[in-house]
């Protein structure tokens, strides 16, 4: 799993005119799933997106996590974060999973993160075409690979 996370002030996902999630301040979490990835992987993945201290404290060091600010996610799902570009100007996406195998896994991470914030995890809608608006805060943005754990 590959995971852009992006300090916000704001975020919202738009679906054919409707907002579908929406969030003030915390992480927009563009979340990209390959065949190869485990449940391991997600659980690790929930634990690091929940735990990231990049949210300023007293002294505007990134010391606090999303709890500690009150913060909310919106999880986007992201295909495109496995996109091949080595060869010619067209990406391929072959290591993308498959809607099989990514709706679940995207469903599960939706669960786990909601359980882990103890609040309702915003989204928008798996493989539709969405219109993601955020106000990037910082502007802070990591990038977290399960493939590179250690």
């Amino acid at each position: 799993m590959r995971a852009v996370i992006q300090r916000v002030t704001e975020a919202s996902c738009i679906v054919e005119g409707r907002v579908t999630g929406s969030i003030s301040l915390g992480l927009l979490v563009l979340l990209g799933i390959e065949d190869a990835d485990t449940l391991e992987d997600l659980e690790w993945l929930a634990g690091k997106i929940h735990g990231i201290r990049i949210f300023g404290d007293e002294n505007n060091l990134m010391n606090k996590a999303l709890s500690d600010v009150d913060g909310g996610i919106l999880l986007i799902s992201q295909f495109t974060l496995y996109a091949a570009t080595k060869k010619g100007n067209r990406p391929g996406f072959i290591r993308a999973a498959r809607p099989d195998k990514a709706i679940p896994m995207y469903e599960r991470m939706i669960e786990r993160l909601s359980s882990l914030l103890g609040k309702k995890v915003e989204t928008g809608i798996f493989g539709a075409d969405m219109k993601v608006s955020l106000l990037n805060d910082g502007p802070v943005t990591i990038i977290i690979d399960t493939k590179n754990k250690e």
